[in-house]
């Protein structure tokens, strides 16, 4: 029973300006980390090959370093490779791959596709059919040729393509590199391997996006994971498994605050993520002065414990309570303060700037409320 391992759009090279020097260094590091676990997977898992399909590379000027640190990342599993090129680093007169080559990085046990045709590994019991992209954008369907490509008998006949299944990916997804979605039937191919989609998904039984190996967006797509697939023989359905190998978790939560449980579920929910977790947090709506103090010192953890968390606080608007008012004991000109903060959050205001208002009411109301130290003295 041929079992391989189906993976794409590693995008190594890839930077991640968002982010601080120390936490863009740490996910970069993460997309290295995970191409070793997955090939310690397919060795574990006694795959017969595994099949990257596509944008194995970020870009065409990835540094040397960075193709020689691929490479010698798939060294836990010593069986065939099979690599194709895709949109980011199509096969050029002039590529990451020739370069790649003139390096002599790529080891003997990996193939890279660089030409539409048949890569067979007769050992392993599979014929892999493929369609590199040789421009980075194309406007007919590269996989066609899969129909006339002639394979030995007894071999499983697998498709590696990467583009976009017309009609059943967002439209915006479906401008260039098209596949058809029957193309495994009319090809009579027993499995397709695809990429260009960052998440898994399963187009049919018999084709079938793997996603990124590591996130690298905040988008919920199913992204982080690879796919065993086991063919019993020649015209046998696919067993495909979906197998986690992220080492983060990127989440974009978007909240909106009105009543105190809105936020004592919002902490609750940050306080559960896993230490490698990437977090970007939108708030809108109010917040008393002590709900705001809450989310500040829990923030502040995450911000510790977590590997990166950003936060807009921006659309949140604060409106303290008469018990927030008294244990302020603002009277007098800092009552009237804080009246005129809490006014100034109003977008009908004539000078309404509500966050810098907003921002103000807060240092005021943490300049006012004694800390644990000073009760106790």
């Amino acid at each position: 029973m041929p079992k391989f391992l189906h993976t794409a759009d590693w995008q190594m090279g890839r930077t991640y300006s968002r982010f601080d020097t120390e936490n863009g260094s740490a996910l970069v590091e993460a997309r290295y980390e995970t191409i070793e676990r997955l090939a310690a997977l397919a060795a574990e898992q006694q795959c017969d090959a595994v099949l990257v399909a596509g944008d194995v590379f970020d870009a065409q000027t990835v540094s040397d370093r960075t193709i020689r640190r691929v490479f010698n990342a798939t060294r836990g599993f010593t069986g065939p490779w099979v690599m194709l090129p895709g949109n980011h680093d199509a096969a050029l007169a002039e590529s990451v791959w020739t370069r790649a080559k003139r390096l002599n990085a790529i080891p003997e046990n990996i193939h890279i596709a660089l030409e539409p045709g048949v890569i067979s590994l007769p050992e392993q019991g599979i014929a892999v059919l493929a369609a590199p992209l040789t421009q980075r954008h194309t406007y007919g369907d590269l996989t066609q040729p899969f129909d006339d490509m002639q394979t030995a008998p007894g071999l499983l006949r697998i498709g590696l393509g990467h583009g976009s299944v017309q009609g059943v990916l967002p439209d915006e997804i479906d401008a260039s590199n098209p596949i058809a979605p029957n193309r495994a039937d009319i090809a009579k191919l027993d499995y397709l391997a695809l990429g260009d989609w960052h998440g898994v998904k399963e187009i049919n039984p018999r084709t079938w996006y793997s996603g990124t190996h590591e996130p690298e967006r905040f988008r919920n797509n199913d992204a982080g994971y690879v796919l065993i697939v086991d063919i019993a023989q020649p015209g046998a359905m696919p067993e495909v498994t979906q197998r986690e190998t992220a080492r983060y978790q990127w989440h974009q939560w978007r909240e909106h605050l009105s009543v105190p449980s809105d936020l004592d579920k919002l902490l609750n929910r940050i306080t559960q993520l896993p230490e490698a977790s990437v977090l970007d947090l939108k708030l809108n709506g109010t917040l008393t002065l002590a709900g705001d103090r809450k989310l500040t010192d829990v923030l502040s953890v995450a911000e510790a414990r977590y590997r990166s968390v950003t936060f807009d606080r921006t659309g949140l608007q604060l409106e303290p309570t008469e018990d927030d008012i008294s244990a302020l004991h603002a009277d007098g000109y800092l009552g009237e303060v804080v009246q005129e903060l809490r006014e100034r959050q109003q977008p009908t205001h004539a000078d309404s700037d509500a966050g810098v208002a907003r921002d103000a009411l807060a240092i005021l109301a943490g300049l006012l409320t004694p800390n644990d130290t000073e009760v106790a003295k």
